[in-house]
């Protein structure tokens, strides 16, 4: 199939089973979208059992293979999810809590990298360092599922901030130390070198020169929308900065997901207060609105289906299983011990540990990650197991986030 084709195709299974959610399920768009997906996955594979010889199941696995779901994600999709996700992120409230969304994103990956590697090695007999790998991969939490989910929860400004802030920059430093460990684990493929000041500058050169090309792009763009006053013509430019700049910071070796979080964050921020008309700023912000949902939905329905690229062994589906649990571990450990070192110094909303922890959920980019490992005799099972905790993730803790966070996050009444 063509590229066009595939594309059309995504787009009317997106709507179609978005209709089917949005008539019978009621569910969140985008989680409603994956259980369609899912269940009419399954369906055709049990049409194929039931039917031998029908090859419907081998004609629509071939098809999915057909497409590169971590190159549709890593050098598509997630660029234009991560800038419309910090365009609603202000930098003055992010200013303020920035200390624990650095320390949960930087310390944070790193307590779950290790946590995930060293349990995932345990259960599987895995080498350590390509466990550590699959730790990397499931350690970034989905920014636009969280951000989604928790929407209808009333939460402190401040809470709601952290978790925004951490889902977005984690992303972009989980991509970076998987990359790392990748060129560790599999030296034979993009080998990065494997001394320590190798990989410091490797993180150096990845992270903060894809959050100084985002700083760079987003003022230079800023300062050309001053001088417009064209709402579509400045809709585009935004569109540009988004995908041009994502892949310059390819072309450039640096980190495009935090590149596209930085200009996000500057065109969202200062970009709307100085460098737009109030009806610019109004189709801006519906414009990206309407590719966060259009993107999700496709996302999601990609998720869905590429149940077709894992093996269904009995021990890799048990393997997944107890991955959920070390996954859930390792994110309390992000969660908790970077506000355990900042309680004694500052405030904290009511509940954020379990909310941030139940919230993290994980999401498309693991997957892509996962699918973009070089084939190895363990690929099968961290592709499986990186499955089974993202699905369990969306689908349990996507549906069940709302009411923790309406639990646990309220602060308590003042008395009269």
């Amino acid at each position: 199939m063509s590229l066009l084709q595939i594309t059309s195709l995504l787009i009317v299974l997106a709507g179609a089973f978005g209709s089917i959610n949005y008539l019978f399920l009621r569910l969140p768009s985008a989680i409603g979208i994956l259980i369609v997906s899912l269940l009419a996955s399954f369906v055709v594979m049990l049409i194929d059992i039931a039917v031998p010889g029908f090859g419907l199941e081998d004609t629509v696995r071939a098809t999915v293979l057909s497409i590169d779901f971590s190159d549709a994600l890593l050098e598509g999709m997630l660029g234009l999810l991560l800038f419309a996700g910090a365009l609603h992120v202000k930098i003055s409230d992010l200013k303020a809590q920035w200390v624990p969304v650095a320390l949960m994103a930087t310390i944070g990956i790193a307590l779950s990298t290790a946590i995930v590697g060293y349990g995932f090695s345990w259960l599987t007999g895995m080498p350590l360092l390509t466990a550590l790998v699959f730790g990397a991969l499931i350690s970034p939490t989905d920014p636009v599922a969280v951000l989604g989910v928790l929407r209808e929860a009333d939460l402190q400004k401040s809470l709601e901030t952290k978790i925004a802030g951490e889902s977005l920059f984690n992303d972009g430093v989980a991509y970076v130390v998987f990359l790392i460990l990748v060129g560790l684990a599999f030296p034979h493929g993009d080998s990065h070198g494997s001394g320590a000041a190798a990989v410091a500058e490797l993180f150096i050169q990845e992270a903060l020169g894809g959050a100084l090309l985002g700083v760079v792009l987003g003022w230079l763009t800023f300062r050309v929308m001053r001088r417009i006053d064209d709402y579509s013509l400045e809709v585009l430019i935004t569109l540009g900065l988004a995908f041009g700049g994502y892949e310059l910071a390819v072309y450039l070796h640096v980190s495009a997901p935090i590149m596209a979080v930085c200009a996000g964050l500057l065109i969202g921020d200062v970009g709307t207060k100085y460098g737009m008309s109030e009806e610019t700023r109004l189709y801006v912000d519906a414009f990206w609105k309407l590719i966060d949902e259009i993107l999700n939905a496709v996302l999601f329905l990609m998720i869905g289906v590429e149940v077709f690229a894992v093996a269904f062994d009995t021990s890799f589906i048990v393997t997944g299983v107890a991955s959920i649990a070390l996954a859930l571990v390792a994110r309390l450990a992000a969660v908790a011990v970077p506000v355990l070192m900042l309680k004694p110094f500052r405030s904290f909303a009511s509940g954020v540990i379990p909310i941030m922890t139940w919230g993290g959920l994980k999401g498309g980019i693991s997957v892509a990650l996962a699918l973009s490992l070089p084939d190895s005799e363990w690929k099968p099972l961290i592709l499986t197991a990186t499955y089974v905790v993202v699905v369990f993730s969306i689908i349990v803790q996507g549906l069940t986030i709302t009411r923790v966070a309406a639990k646990v996050g309220r602060e308590p009444e003042l008395p009269q």
